[in-house]
């Protein structure tokens, strides 16, 4: 296990870029800021008026980054420059986000339990709303997960995870050919959270075997699930953290996990080798 670790106030989400050598986070202190992963030094903030509460790099265009903030706002900046390219209005605080692997179209999740299908111009970063969604969930609970994944054997195609603060997990089939239009699959329920708590897809284990998921926990680990079993069964849980796991990542080349907890500290753990 490789263990690195980078600090920022409030820490609310992070993505690796698609070459690996960046990290861009988002902050409760209004600022989005990219680290050089290599040394883990701080080589760009950018400075907004509202909390930043979650971040993706473009996966085409490595240039962008998309933010939502808590003024209800999506927002494409440019890396290189730190400008501001395009913005775009939902109805809530912007929670979660994620893109499909063309770049083409960003699914956003927001605090009132909504999600976005979203279009997005790869080379101007040009945004147009294209569907709304509702989760699953009975009451308006914060969206803290949106991830979108290229195929999936329990869907037979493209499938976007949701997770939302209440600890309902939420896996629906895309429709790419109707700009991102979503149909409901299944479910699973975890412990509601006090905290804004992510989950994400673990491409580590075979999907012959399952829909597996990697979540933080306000117990300080990080667990892993079979989103195919109605029980959620633990599968694996990685211990290291101090302080409540409230977001997790895997780079693109799927060796490496990176952990954040409530205090800023960020983890990367490095695939163990099996034979």
């Amino acid at each position: 296990m490789g263990i690195q670790k980078m600090s920022q106030v409030g820490l609310t989400d992070f993505d690796f870029s698609s070459n690996n050598q960046y990290i861009a986070s988002s902050s409760m202190d209004k600022t989005v800021r990219v680290w050089e992963l290599t040394k883990g030094d701080c080589i760009r903030v950018i400075y907004g008026v509202s909390s930043q509460l979650c971040i993706r790099f473009h996966p085409v265009n490595n240039n962008f980054l998309s933010v939502g903030n808590a003024n209800k706002e999506i927002t494409v900046f440019n890396f290189s420059t730190g400008r501001i390219i395009k913005k775009l209005v939902v109805d809530s605080e912007v929670t979660s986000m994620d893109h499909d692997h063309t770049g083409q179209l960003l699914f956003c999740g927001d605090a009132q339990g909504c999600i976005y299908s979203i279009s997005m111009e790869s080379h101007s970063g040009a945004l147009s709303r294209s569907h709304r969604h509702r989760t699953t969930g009975k009451r308006k609970c914060p969206v803290t997960t949106v991830q979108y994944r290229s195929f999936s054997l329990l869907a037979g195609g493209p499938v976007l995870l949701t997770c939302t603060q209440d600890g309902n997990l939420s896996f629906f089939s895309v429709a790419l050919e109707i700009q991102g239009y979503l149909t409901f699959r299944c479910s699973l329920k975890l412990a509601p959270r006090v905290h804004s708590i992510r989950a994400s897809f673990c491409p580590l284990l075979s999907l012959e075997k399952g829909e597996y998921i990697v979540a933080g926990s306000e117990d300080s680990n990080v667990y892993f699930y079979d989103l195919a079993k109605p029980k959620h069964s633990c599968v694996n849980k990685l211990q290291g953290h101090r302080f409540p796991v409230v977001a997790v990542a895997w780079n693109h080349g799927e060796n490496l996990l990176a952990s954040s907890d409530l205090y800023g500290i960020v983890i990367v753990w490095k695939r163990a080798k099996t034979s």
